[in-house]
């Protein structure tokens, strides 16, 4: 009989991997884990060294039983796990830059999980998934995958559609980052605050807020609006308020990119011609951060980790994972199949939704319709987002250029192929599967 939970975390060389032994710690009553292994490859060894030692810092700090391993060899760390959560970079930081600076040199948008960063960064991602979940099926069958890699709705789409894994979850801190942030609007603790969350990866909405059980959502989109509600890696550029508010719903920060496209461009071709994007930022942010992990004094969490844009993530990966564990049926917002949960999409496509978590998963809740107004842009970025899984999983090079042409951040078929040439050659030893 097992006396804790095994824990494996793939890409456990992440920055952001002090963010989740935080929250195991946090939660160690309700969640028990015993071992938490950290995976990455060969060019993450260093950082998994590094984030790894500062690990078992903080267990020790806390006076926690947790064993902490770190390995290289994903299939020792993965026999008779209970959860494995993935959190890797296909192709590290240099790969995102190109992912942003080659959009750019195009004079569109380059963003690592919308437009043609996104399908790259899928097309790159979405084979290494699939990869580990044939492992997972073979020496932990009956372990659930928290999936925290972007872009999570394609990867989500890919495992549901080409697989027959059923034990996925697909995880974004967006939804939780806004619904703190609507507390704090309300002056309210988070747990005061139910919002019904429904749409795609970083394409969701919140349409209805309740406050301690009381429907508030005119004026929360009213408080919204005159707020400056962001997250740290995209830029505060104020929606109209106007037209926030005859759409009723709150928008997530990534909305910018498609309802302040001219703004947002304008603003990243600034920095572009600057000669940095918002990759080599994060790089040298991350630089800063392992240079502060190193310091064998620190046993906690620093806070300039929140400088990056995966605030909450541990708050969404530790809740998620407890809430399975003791079948809480609590409601949480996740990337799963919608099973007649959004009545835009078919049952088979993966959505993000607020759902019931329990002990077999989540059981996404019965939304309806989405607003009219934004139901067509959320039916092309799910058409996007098809024809990227089908891409990433046979190598399809008509399927990859079709998803660029339909992609609303790309406005031109011929420069749709333009950049799908030159970003297949940017990154050819990632995406073996065109070859």
């Amino acid at each position: 009989m097992k006396k804790g939970l095994k824990i494996v975390t793939i890409g456990g060389g992440s920055s952001y991997t002090p963010e989740l032994v935080e929250g195991f710690i946090k939660r160690h009553k309700e969640l028990p884990v015993k071992e938490l292994w950290l995976v990455d490859i060969e060019e993450g060894k260093e950082k998994l060294e590094i984030v790894g030692n500062l690990a078992k810092r903080m267990v020790k700090k806390a006076g926690l039983d947790i064993e902490i391993h770190l390995t290289l060899d994903r299939r020792e760390a993965l026999k008779d796990a209970d959860f494995v959560s993935t959190q890797l970079r296909v192709g590290l930081l240099d790969a995102r830059i190109k992912d942003e600076r080659i959009p750019l040199s195009h004079g569109v948008i380059g963003q690592e999980t919308n437009g043609a960063g996104g399908l790259f960064k899928a097309l790159r991602t979405v084979p290494v998934i699939l990869d580990i979940l044939k492992d997972v099926e073979e020496l932990c069958p009956n372990a659930w995958v928290i999936n925290f890699t972007n872009p999570t709705g394609i990867i989500t789409e890919a495992v549901f559609r080409y697989t027959n894994f059923k034990n996925y979850i697909g995880l974004c801190n967006v939804p939780i980052h806004l619904k703190n942030d609507i507390a704090k609007l309300f002056d309210a603790d988070p747990d005061r605050i139910s919002v019904d969350f429904a749409g795609l990866n970083h394409m969701v909405y919140g349409l209805d807020v309740s406050l301690d059980g009381k429907d508030v959502t005119k004026e929360a989109v009213d408080r919204f609006v005159k707020a400056d509600i962001t997250m740290q890696n995209i830029k505060a550029i104020d929606f109209n308020s106007d037209f926030i508010k005859s759409l009723g719903a709150i928008p997530c920060p990534y909305h910018r990119y498609y309802y302040k496209a001219k703004e947002m461009l304008e603003d990243e071709l600034l920095e572009f011609a600057e000669g940095k994007c918002r990759a080599e930022v994060v790089k040298e942010l991350e630089g800063q951060l392992f240079e502060l992990y190193k310091d064998e004094n620190l046993d906690i969490k620093p806070p300039q980790l929140e400088k990056r844009g995966g605030a909450y993530y541990s708050d969404a990966a530790c809740n998620l994972i407890s809430s399975i564990y003791n079948d809480k049926r609590d409601i949480q917002v996740v990337n799963t199949l919608n099973n007649g949960s959004i009545r835009d999409f078919r049952d088979d496509q993966a959505v993000e939704v607020s759902s019931v978590i329990t002990k077999n998963g989540p059981k996404p809740l019965s939304i309806g319709y989405l607003p009219e107004a934004v139901h067509g842009l959320v039916s092309q970025i799910k058409s996007f987002e098809l024809l990227a899984a089908k891409a990433a999983v046979y190598g399809d090079y008509d399927s990859a250029l079709l998803a660029l042409c339909i992609n609303p951040l790309i406005p031109s078929d011929d420069l749709a192929k333009t950049i799908l040439d030159e970003m297949l050659e940017a990154h050819k030893e990632y995406l073996p599967q065109f070859n």
